[in-house]
């Protein structure tokens, strides 16, 4: 917009003109925005989607608006994300995948372009404020370290405020937060009554009460992602002991359950069916091989007692997790009615993928134990049971409860050839502007659908330039009309899914997909794209994806393989990616980005949170060097910690002993100094040299080494070393995470010592094996 006013020599002669430079304002009584991000939360959990977790605020969402009965998903968290901010498909803003896992193809980068804007990006400059909480996901990982470029964390791509976490996943107990732009501490720990759902709620609360406060009308667009229901399913024991004996039925029976509550509620046809619990068991490769054993379900009447009291404990656990977080959800409902702002806030609740498989057959304690190929054992879980969501465990139900969450459909999480991926709840609410109340629409969304949706709704144009950059076309298709009018327009005709090797494109009521196993099970003999049977259903009819119509429809089958094949080109979709880990190692995987340093030097007060190292928790060999100032005999505390109870290691003073942890699965092996350290300054080092790898996973052996001052203090060797990752929480003078150990209990901060500084330089290659890289990366999305 050109200056309009007038400039002369004194500027009382002069007439300003201020339109250039005014804040967009949003048109008056425009309506706030929430989208409200469940994560691996599948389609027959909430109860007023047919499941038995009970979710009052979910409800009383729903009974406020519209259930869609056919929203749909990618079948992974950050492809759904980008897809939901965009409006696009995720292909096309090259976030194919998780952003743990990127590629350098233009739909494989995990750096959405700035000519593909975010709805905050877009609001922002209409006069709307914006807020993200919770998890943020759209960064690759070697940008979320302290140095890391802020361009793609949310205050960069358009939110004001941020107060959440970056990665995929995060403990509930002791999470890696980032306020703003800075990683910080947790507030508080669980003994004080601290977890991740209730702290979000609050900083939630806290950013609308400021908002009030400041510009009571102005509009809001508030982007709320939990942490629930990803694992780990962390959740105050009081929450779990209210389902006590609720899933005692079992996964098989609670699809029965679920089935009919879905068909009471007009969610599907009457005569939809379940389909199979292991759907792919008599599926094999082009060259012979068997379906990958991870995804299997395990019959719920060939468990024994002792399994079935661990099953169903985990689906308990799970469920308080979701109510629990439901409630805290519901103190933000609250504020909003107490202030007057809920009838006139346009809420969109919705899981961003079905429930998760990675817990395996057995379900898991620690997530990254089916990757590395181990299953749960019985005895070990019952000896543990009264741990189950607490902070020493990282739980995940099993495959057989994946399955029952995603009622009635196929499959799970990854798969974008079965609904039981991709089919997930959704609710919109806006009574101000919506007239339907507990109403379902039937008519068939993707989740890139949503955002053009919002814009229809807001009387906004499709955004043509943001923050001065042309915008290249939404690929959405709103469906608002169908929402205020109650009946499906029919505008939407296609939609094409393409996610770790799996395939699927809808069509006018039919879907195609190809038979493939996702990336995190790949093996070779299933890399044969070309050689993939497809399947054709239709779906208008056959929800469940029971009856494969394709020897009876070939040529409506070739015209919907031909179709997937036209829109993968255009959305990038090229090349399918189903790599195996050593395939992956093979191309120069890596964590940390080219260039990443072996040596980090971290200092106290630095606030806990990932390192740019690719390293020890890659299993390698290290050094761990701590300098620092002694002032009392019996100092204590952490100097210096990464990881945690599940797997880590930690340098600590215990009455003025030095200390030093390896902790593995919870078995820990322990360095003490033979004597109390000296009065003055000293230089601490514990150098661990790799001796050998453990069968199946990238945790090693190795023989460990403490020297003070240059004199050796203690030493052991065959010492297990978890094979740590980046995404592991490091800390300074404190720990932030579960203590490593059971000998303190975090924070334990450094007294009687003054810590100059720690550092940790890794050396040799990583022993990185098949089901262990890629598999952490896809569970943590």
């Amino acid at each position: 917009m050109d200056f309009q006013g007038t400039i002369s020599t004194d500027i009382r002669d002069s007439v300003p003109d201020w339109a250039p430079y005014r804040p967009a304002e949003a048109p008056t009584g425009a309506p706030n925005v929430l989208y409200l991000l469940w994560d691996d939360t599948g389609i027959a959990t909430w109860d007023c989607f047919g499941g038995l977790v009970e979710m009052p605020n979910m409800k009383r969402l729903a009974d406020r608006g519209v259930r869609l009965s056919q929203f749909h998903t990618t079948a992974l968290c950050s492809p759904t994300r980008a897809a939901l901010l965009t409006g696009r498909n995720p292909t096309s803003v090259g976030v194919s995948s998780v952003v743990n896992m990127v590629q350098g193809f233009p739909g494989q980068h995990g750096r959405i372009p700035a000519e593909t804007a975010l709805m905050s990006e877009v609001l922002a400059e209409r006069g709307w404020s914006t807020y993200a909480v919770g998890k943020w996901h759209l960064a690759p990982l070697d940008d979320c370290h302290a140095a890391g470029s802020r361009r793609l964390w949310p205050q960069g791509r358009g939110f004001d405020r941020f107060y959440g976490f970056l990665d995929g996943m995060t403990d509930q107990w002791y999470p890696s937060l980032v306020s703003d732009s800075r990683h910080i501490d947790p507030p508080a720990s669980p003994e004080d009554g601290y977890h991740l759902s209730q702290d979000l709620a609050d900083n939630t609360i806290g950013f609308l009460r400021d908002h009030r406060a400041a510009a009571p009308d102005k509009p809001w667009f508030l982007y709320l992602c939990p942490g629930a229901g990803h694992s780990p399913h962390q959740v105050p024991v009081e929450w779990a002991d209210r389902y006590r004996g609720r899933f005692d039925m079992g996964y098989e029976r609670y699809r029965e359950i679920a089935l009919t509550n879905q068909k009471a509620l007009g969610l599907i046809p009457d005569d939809t069916e379940l389909s199979p619990m292991n759907p792919n068991s008599a599926r094999t490769s082009s060259q012979g091989l068997p379906w990958p054993a991870g995804d299997e379900v395990l019959s719920w009447d060939l468990l024994s007692d002792d399994e079935k009291t661990v099953q169903c404990r985990m689906a308990e656990v799970f469920a308080g997790f979701l109510s629990y977080t439901d409630a805290q959800i519901g103190r933000v409902l609250d504020f909003l009615e107490e202030t007057g702002q809920l009838d006139n806030t346009i809420i969109v609740a919705m899981s961003d993928n079905g429930a998760s498989g990675e817990g395996g057959p057995t379900g898991t304690l620690h997530e990254t134990i089916p990757m590395q190929g181990s299953a749960l054992s019985a005895e070990d879980a019952l000896r543990r049971m009264g741990e189950l969501g607490g902070p020493s465990t990282q739980m995940n139900y099993s495959t057989g409860w994946a399955m029952a969450f995603n009622t009635p459909y196929k499959m799970f999480k990854r798969y974008a050839s079965q609904e039981g991926g991709i089919a997930d709840p959704c609710i919109i609410s806006w009574p101000a502007g919506l007239s339907a109340r507990g109403a379902v629409c039937d008519q068939y969304v993707h989740v890139s659908d949503v955002t053009p949706t919002m814009y229809d709704l807001l009387g906004l144009p499709a955004p043509t330039t943001v923050k001065g950059i042309v915008q290249k076309p939404l690929e959405g298709t709103s469906f608002a009309s169908a929402l205020l009018t109650g009946t499906g327009d029919g505008r939407k005709t296609t939609q094409f899914y393409s996610m770790l090797g799996t395939r699927g494109i809808w069509h006018q009521g039919w879907f195609a997909n190809a038979v493939h196993p996702p990336t995190s099970l790949a093996q070779r003999g299933w890399s044969h794209f070309d050689d993939d049977t497809w399947e054709l259903f239709h779906l208008d009819r056959d929800r469940s994806q029971i009856r494969d119509l394709a020897a009876e429809h070939p040529d409506r089958l070739e015209e919907l393989k031909a179709l997937w094949h036209e829109n993968a080109v255009r959305y990038q979709a090229y090349p399918l990616n189903d790599l195996s880990v050593t395939e992956i190692v093979a191309r120069g995987f890596g964590v940390g980005g080219a260039g990443a340093s072996t040596r980090s030097v971290f200092y106290p007060g630095t606030p806990a949170g990932h390192t740019p190292v690719p390293g020890l928790l890659l299993g390698r060999s290290f050094t761990l060097r701590a300098t620092l100032s002694v002032d009392r005999a019996d100092a204590c505390g952490v100097v210096f910690s990464q990881g945690n109870r599940a797997g880590g290691h930690a340098l600590f003073f215990d009455d003025g002993r030095v200390n030093w942890v390896a902790n593995l699965a919870g078995t820990e092996q322990v360095i003490t100094s033979v004597g109390h350290i000296d009065l003055g300054r000293n230089d601490i080092q514990l150098s661990y040299l790799k001796t050998g790898s453990i069968e199946g996973s990238f945790d090693v052996l190795g023989d460990a080494e403490l020297t003070i001052n240059g004199r050796v203090a203690g030493a052991r060797r065959g010492v297990p070393m978890a094979g740590l990752d980046m995404l592991q929480t490091v800390s300074a003078g404190r720990s932030v995470s579960h203590s490593v150990s059971s000998r303190y209990s975090s924070p334990f901060p450094l007294r009687g010592a003054t810590l100059d500084e720690v550092s940790i330089e890794v050396r040799g290659e990583s022993p990185l094996t098949p089901r262990t890289a890629t598999d952490v990366g896809f569970a943590r999305d």
